[in-house]
């Protein structure tokens, strides 16, 4: 699969796993699957920006953030770029920081399975 098809793919893998939490009703809810879409673009997004940000003032800290520490940065960034997803689109709705941890590890987990389902099939992210 080329760059292009590989990135629009998992677009629509990450619109997938989106609606499936939001389906849950754990603290994200998302209007329909173009929304959906869209917001997997601008989390992906959002995320980037907030681990750059990240790295330029605690590029230690994030270094050495492994075990339950690094579980605890993770859900928490992770949680950031709910909330701030949840504000700049309009078919995005994240109910509070409280809200966002749960869909973060909501998120988490329905990806994990879905990424492993998709292994099994010989799908995987190019490297």
């Amino acid at each position: 699969m080329g760059p292009i098809l590989n990135i629009l793919f998992w677009i629509v893998v990450s619109a997938v796993i989106l609606m499936i939490v939001s389906r849950f009703n754990l603290g994200l809810k998302v209007a329909g699957f173009m929304p959906a879409a869209i917001a997997a673009i601008v989390i992906s997004l959002v995320s980037g920006v907030v681990v750059w940000l990240l790295s330029l003032g605690f590029k230690d800290m994030l270094a050495s953030s492994t075990g339950l520490w690094g579980l605890i940065v993770l859900l928490v960034v992770s949680a950031v770029v709910l909330l701030i997803s949840g504000r700049i689109l309009p078919g995005l709705e994240v109910k509070g920081f409280k809200g966002a941890i749960i869909a973060a590890i909501a998120i988490a987990v329905v990806g994990a399975i879905v990424t492993w389902l998709l292994s099994l099939l010989g799908i995987t992210y190019i490297a």
